[in-house]
Order: structure tokens, then C-alpha cells, then sequence
């Protein structure tokens, strides 16, 4: 595409997806056509981190992503015949999808490229540095549960927070964030440690990421209650989640953004700041209407 030949990084993925996966060209053709251009700089520079975190599995990896558009293809299917995601408890969601290493790694690799092709998920990440992390307190510490790739930690770690964390129940799960973080060259120490946040030591942080985490959970509120309880009063929390957003390990329906807004106040947070990106960059009243998936943010302070 002409809008991509000005980011060399960004336009040798492309060419790669489309290679494995022509079928995908009108999506992604569109996807660029209706960014602006400082948007696809944006992309650009995420292109780049993907690039150092893929190394010399990039090829298995656009392969992968190719695989999870099929995957997310059935559970939309699913989600459009009965108005419910197809697992609807955690122990599902752990047999069928994280006690299975292959899937898993697969998943992952999808989900690496879905951040570049796939308009809300790029946004948010875009949203989190522009807008979350001005309010990191110089010095303080920084708190992310379930931090992935690692996309929002490293991002984190380059911010004025004086220590970054990392917790996740999956030893796995926290091994590929190292790899993912040590491919970016993150300077910073970052503490990356086994905890399933029920059972989470009573340490006290200054800010929190709670990123694409929800929806996994059977009680959502109750989460968001402990993630309150680990912030000093005042702290900050940034929280994003889907709505209407099926997939092989999702089992907590949010129908609206709104249910994820009044939960997070629920939780002992005053809200400041809510944004919503709905997938395919659909118009929001579109995306509602429909149901389709909005990536939806919600930076709160802990009162």
C-alpha cells in the first residue's frame, strides 16, 4: 500500500501477512485506507517492537495470526446465533484453551500481530502512553496484572515510574513477557512474579494495568475490588476491556461499555477519564447498535 511505504518495518509485515494469509487483503486494505496518517505512524512505531519481540519466528507468528482470525471467526459465529460467549467459567477456559501449550502459544502469537491489524487494539495501546502515562508519579511504583507481551509494561517502564511489576498466574505466561521485554531492550528492572492476585501480597503500588484481563474472569468485580485495595489512595488505575468481543477464553459478557464503566466506580474508584474504540474502527453508534466489539478504557483514581 502507498500510505505504508514511508515505514519500511511496517510495510515488510504487511507484505508477510498477506503472503500467509491473502485472504485477509481487503480487511487490512481498508483497515489502513480509513487510518490517518499520523495514525499509521503510530503503527509504525508498534510495527517496530512487534518486529524485535517476533525475531526470527515473524513467519510462525503471521501464520498464527491467520489461525486466531479463524478461531475468533467460530466464536463470533457462536455469539451471533446465541447472545452468550461459549465458555462461561474459568475452569472451561483452563481446560480447553491455557492447560494446552500449543494453543496457547499460538494464541499469543496471534494476539502480537492483532496489536498492528487490528484498529481498537492499536488504539488502546496509542491511548495508554498518550493519556496514562502523564499520570504515573515520578518515582512511584507501577503495578501491571496480566501484562502479556508485555506491550504496556515496556511502555511503562520507560515512563517516570520509579519501579515496574509485573504479576501473572502462569509461570508460562510471565516466560514469554521476559522474553518479550529482554527482545525490547527494556532498561529498567522490572519485578516479574507468580501471583494470582486473590492471593496477592499486601503490597501497596502507585499506579495500575488491568488490560484485556476482565473478561476472563467469573467475577470481574470482585477483581477490580482487590486491584483497589493494592493502590495507595490516590493511585491510578487504567483499565481496558472489551464489550460483545467473543473468543476462545472470554466467559464475561460486557453488553455495553457502560457495565464496565459503573463497575470499575463500583470498585472504589472515582472515574476520570473513558474512551471506547470499536473494532474495525466502526462508528460507536454503529458498533453499539450491532454489538460489535469496543475496546473500552477506563482511568480511574482509588478513593
Amino acid at each position: 500500500m502507498n500510505k505504508l511505504e514511508a515505514y519500511p518495518t511496517l510495510s515488510r509485515l504487511y507484505d508477510l501477512q498477506l503472503e500467509v494469509f491473502p485472504a485477509h487483503e481487503d480487511f487490512l486494505k481498508r483497515r489502513f485506507e480509513n487510518s490517518s496518517d499520523e495514525h499509521i505512524g503510530e503503527v509504525a512505531q508498534l510495527a517496530e517492537i512487534v518486529e524485535r519481540i517476533a525475531g526470527y519466528n515473524l513467519r510462525v507468528i503471521a501464520e498464527d495470526y491467520a489461525w486466531l482470525t479463524d478461531r475468533m471467526l467460530e466464536e463470533e459465529y457462536h455469539f451471533r446465533r446465541t447472545g452468550k460467549y461459549r465458555l462461561s467459567t474459568f475452569e472451561e477456559a483452563e481446560r480447553t484453551v491455557y492447560a494446552d501449550p500449543v494453543f496457547m502459544q499460538k494464541y499469543m502469537n496471534g494476539v502480537l500481530l492483532s496489536h498492528l491489524w487490528w484498529g481498537n487494539h492499536s488504539r488502546v495501546i496509542v491511548y495508554f502512553r498518550r493519556q496514562f502515562l502523564p499520570l504515573i508519579r515520578e518515582g512511584g511504583s507501577h503495578l501491571e496484572v496480566g501484562p502479556g507481551h508485555g506491550l504496556l509494561l515496556y511502555l511503562a517502564a520507560q515512563s517516570q515510574a520509579g519501579s515496574v511489576t509485573g504479576w501473572d498466574v502462569s509461570e508460562t505466561s510471565l516466560k514469554n513477557t521476559r522474553n518479550a521485554l529482554q527482545a525490547m531492550g527494556v532498561e529498567k528492572p522490572i519485578a516479574l512474579e507468580a501471583h494470582n492476585i486473590v492471593n496477592a501480597p499486601s503490597q501497596k503500588f502507585d499506579s495500575l494495568t488491568f488490560s484485556e484481563v476482565l473478561e476472563h474472569l467469573e467475577e470481574p468485580l470482585e477483581a477490580l475490588k482487590i486491584l483497589r485495595s493494592l493502590l495507595n489512595e490516590g493511585g491510578k488505575i487504567f483499565v481496558h476491556a472489551p464489550v460483545n468481543s467473543p473468543a476462545p477464553d472470554h466467559i464475561y459478557l460486557f453488553e455495553d461499555p457502560e457495565a464496565i464503566i459503573d463497575m470499575v466506580e463500583q470498585a472504589g474508584f472515582k472515574i476520570e477519564k473513558t474512551e471506547c474504540f470499536p473494532g474495525m474502527d466502526a462508528p460507536i453508534d454503529r458498533a453499539r447498535k450491532l454489538k460489535l466489539t469496543i475496546s473500552t478504557i477506563v482511568v480511574g483514581t482509588a478513593i
